[in-house]
């Protein structure tokens, strides 16, 4: 049975004697690692992630401990942030505490047994930080979830395409390094909230790149304004409405960081999506992301060709009547009722509340021969 891993410890001080002090004090139960500044520091903890505690000086040349953990803060907010100094002063304290919110304050010479007892609560508070996280995400990404299957039943087009985005934004985020990226795959599900303020034609002549009215124009132009008034209302929301706000805007608008890695990717997945939609190949959708080299990420296009083409050859396309479909098949046709009311769009993922809610389909349409997709790579 493999042993659970060590919590992370990185203790920061330009005198050696210090860090290997702590260093020593500390490596029986915890993972220590050392930084002579706080530029050191943040370039080790690029290469590690996140630590349980970040313990700094507060007077060091360069970067004082204040503002690396407010660095520390905005970059890794679940790791704990405990300031050791040896001038305890007001000014020294208010900025601490004020820019890197520290959990805890202590100063030169520290005894051991102090030290110990500060970082075991701080290993404590970051294990209930990283729970609380964990289970937030989960929550509310299956709320999104739930809200986008409904939605899908009233508007196919839109919100039917929200899983297909999310699928392959989720993909082409683990091809690129960034499995964990939970704001993503809620800002997938959310990219169309939008189009919830539309016409149902207006979202389907958008879906299959036709042209529109001035006026229509003007409707499709305000899609995420409504997106932003109703995600605005919704408390931890901020980082999904950083991605879909990134993502209508053109590469290199924003610095580099998880949540610009995120736009870039959903942005790509949007287009290559519509490509796909209006009946491009794989390889023609491609290419055509190419020439747009102003609008997307020229390796994130190569990593997405990757996965896209590794994925075209695994599925089986199957003729079947539509009763008979099950969850993650994908559509491969139009479904329209008699009166001509689309029941589910091209590219359609079968889900458990599409499939309840073929129960009020009448029996012609159940009966009705389909072509669909055992995997969902045959939709690209």
């Amino acid at each position: 049975m493999t042993a659970p891993q060590r919590p992370c410890i990185i203790c920061i001080d330009d005198e050696p004697r210090i860090t290997e002090g702590l260093a020593l004090l500390l490596r029986r139960e915890y993972r220590v690692i050392t930084a002579a500044g706080g530029q050191e520091a943040l370039e080790r903890l690029q290469e590690i992630g996140t630590p349980a505690v970040v313990m700094s000086d507060m007077r060091m040349p360069g970067m004082d401990g204040a503002a690396l953990l407010k660095s520390v803060r905005r970059l890794y907010p679940e790791a704990t942030r405990i300031l050791l100094t040896g001038e305890p002063g007001r000014d020294a304290a208010v900025s601490a505490i004020n820019e890197g919110q520290i959990f805890r304050f202590l100063t030169k010479p520290c005894a051991p047994e102090q030290v110990l007892a500060a970082v075991e609560a701080g290993v404590t508070y970051h294990r209930l930080l990283t729970a609380e996280k964990t289970l937030l995400q989960e929550t509310l990404v299956g709320c999104i979830e739930a809200l986008i299957d409904v939605l899908a039943m009233t508007n196919p087009v839109a919100f039917g395409r929200s899983n297909r985005v999310r699928r392959l934004s989720m993909e082409l985020a683990q091809a690129a390094g960034q499995p964990r990226l939970w704001q993503l795959q809620a800002a997938a599900m959310l990219s169309q909230i939008g189009y919830i303020s539309l016409p149902v034609e207006l979202v389907e002549k958008l879906y299959y790149g036709q042209r529109l009215t001035r006026e229509e124009q003007i409707l499709a132009d305000g899609a995420p304004a409504v997106a932003q008034t109703l995600l605005g209302r919704i408390p931890r929301l901020e980082q999904v409405l950083e991605i879909l706000t990134l993502s209508r805007k053109s590469i290199g608008a924003a610095p580099e960081g998880e949540m610009t890695l995120g736009a870039n990717i959903l942005r790509l997945v949007l287009e290559y999506d519509l490509q796909i939609a209006q009946g491009k190949s794989v390889e023609a959708a491609t290419v055509a992301l190419r020439a747009r080299g102003d609008k997307h990420d020229k390796d994130l296009i190569d990593v997405l060709a990757a996965v896209v083409g590794a994925g075209s050859g695994r599925s089986e396309t199957i003729v079947i009547p539509l009763s008979q479909v099950k969850p993650g098949m994908v559509i491969l046709q139009e479904v329209r009722t008699d009166m001509g009311t689309l029941l589910a769009p091209k590219g359609f993922e079968i889900t458990e509340v599409f499939i309840q809610r073929m129960r009020n389909f009448g029996p012609e349409i159940l009966a009705e021969r389909i072509q669909a997709s055992t995997n969902s790579a045959a939709a690209r």
